[in-house]
């Protein structure tokens, strides 16, 4: 039997757990800001780099960015945008940056308090409102900011911002429109998020016309139901008894679903069991698709592919751009190619390919190249031999994407690097040539200063090791072309 007491003990308890999670919820915040500081005390340093050699400026802020990148693990953004925040609290922000320090507000709250600051900032520096605009900016944002979420902090910032900037409606959406873009993330299980920013207004458009699609592909699976002889007419359901012995309707594969009632009754989904029309039904590498049962959502996001990737842009489509094809690169084993296994094919820079896809894709497009493998994986030798091509051909399945430590840029983006500089000498070789987007290639520059200046150099089994300015190295593995059995 549970007494008072027990009640008491097990209610203190987790008002203790609660506590001590809030607690050191607020010392995270304070360390965050610790860690600001410094980086704060970093662009000092930077500033005084850059007032030593300015033409270098360029070349300096990538050295900066990318030794924080390398030295923490995250991504060249990521470190990018700490920057920012730091460089603006120093700068514009005191209140915020005393409250952060405190740990009164999270590291979240920051980045949605400067980034909404940047309009009154604006405002300010071309002399539309005074400089106390932002003192007035923080003290109405601070005052949500230390009660509500993150989330809550943004909405409320970017309004009292666009109050005291005096910037209407029309100005706020025209300078958003200027944030418009597109990005994929990968979501694991072959699936990545494809993420669109755009003008409301053609978002909008854009997903009532593939609706409107999608309605259509419905409308036809049902157009597309076999035509059966007529039976005795009892609504919706029929029995076994009431169909011939040729009927069709005996074999469920023949007219879709059947769903039998608790009578003995059951009826036909005419809409189950249809071909798929986006898709070539003679084509014996789509095994792996069911049958169309499609949701609209799915439907949707079907449609959606094909008409990016079908579509040719044109002049008569009010488009000036040439064809553009989208690219992507595929690594497969010979024998899953032909069929003899089915090994998980590669989809270069982000992870395992269905085997059948890559059959597919194979069988209709005309640049593939082949490539053997060894036991383990490994990419041994190209299909045919000549210095250049085939060497370019065994880079990019090697590479996949910039070979500086955590860089994801793709290799068609990157540029093919003599990691000892063929005018020094260095010889052009496999385990002397790797890519290295623009961004990172720059900081091997002999033009930049060696105080900022990076070097990298390929070991025997394909890592690359990049020497920062400050003397520290960081290794870049090859990745190994097959990991899943």
């Amino acid at each position: 039997m549970i007494t008072p007491t027990d009640l008491d003990l097990d209610l203190r308890e987790r008002q203790r757990l609660l506590d001590g999670w809030v607690q050191k919820r607020r010392q995270i915040a304070e360390l965050e800001a610790e860690a600001t500081e410094l980086l704060i005390e970093r662009i000092g340093v930077h500033e005084a780099d850059v007032a030593e050699s300015p033409f270098h400026r360029d070349a300096i802020y990538r050295s900066m960015l990318s030794e924080y990148s390398a030295a923490a693990h995250l991504p060249h953004g990521t470190v990018e945008h700490s920057f920012t925040d730091a460089r603006t609290l120093s700068r514009d922000l005191p209140a915020t940056r005393a409250a952060f320090r405190a740990g009164d507000i999270t590291v979240g709250h920051v980045r949605e308090i400067v980034r909404a600051s940047a309009v009154v900032a604006e405002a300010v520096r071309n002399g539309r409102v005074d400089a106390e605009t932002l003192t007035l900016y923080e003290t109405a944002v601070l005052v949500i900011a230390e009660k509500e979420t993150a989330a809550r902090t943004r909405a409320h910032a970017r309004q009292v911002a666009a109050a005291l900037a005096g910037e209407t409606v029309v100005e706020r959406h025209r300078r958003a429109e200027s944030e418009r873009c597109v990005s994929v993330r990968s979501v694991d299980d072959g699936l990545a998020l494809l993420t669109a920013v755009l003008p409301e207004w053609l978002a909008v458009a854009i997903a009532d016309r593939l609706t409107r699609m999608a309605r259509e592909v419905v409308r036809g699976r049902a157009d597309a139901a076999p035509t059966l002889p007529p039976v005795e007419d009892r609504g919706d359901e029929i029995t076994v008894d009431d169909l011939a012995p040729d009927d069709p309707r005996r074999d469920s594969s023949a007219a879709g679903t059947v769903i039998f009632g608790e009578d003995g009754t059951f009826t036909v989904d005419p809409l189950a069991g249809l071909v798929d029309p986006l898709t070539d039904p003679s084509s014996p590498d789509i095994e792996h698709l069911p049958a169309d049962g499609r949701t609209l959502d799915q439907i949707r996001a079907d449609l959606f592919a094909d008409l990016l990737l079908v579509s040719v842009p044109s002049a008569e489509l009010g488009s000036g751009l040439d064809a553009v094809q989208p690219r992507i690169q595929v690594t497969v084993a010979a024998s899953t190619l032909i069929g003899a296994d089915d090994r998980p094919a590669e989809l270069d820079g982000h992870g395992p390919l269905d085997p059948g896809i890559a059959r597919a894709l194979a069988g209709r497009n005309t640049g593939w190249s082949r490539l053997f493998l060894d036991p383990a994986g490994q990419v041994v030798q190209t299909d045919t031999y000549t210095p250049t091509e085939a060497m370019r051909r065994h880079l990019r399945a090697r590479d996949q994407h910039c070979r500086f430590p955590g860089c994801r840029m793709p290799v068609h983006r990157c540029e093919i690097d003599h990691n000892h500089d063929h005018a020094l000498g260095g010889r052009t070789r496999l385990d002397n040539l790797s890519h290295f987007c623009t961004t990172h290639h720059s900081l091997k520059h002999p033009d930049v200063d060696p105080r900022h200046r990076w070097t990298a150099r390929q070991l025997p089994d394909g890592c690359v090791t990049w020497e920062s300015p400050l003397g520290r190295s960081y290794v870049d593995p090859p990745r190994r072309r097959v990991m899943f059995v």
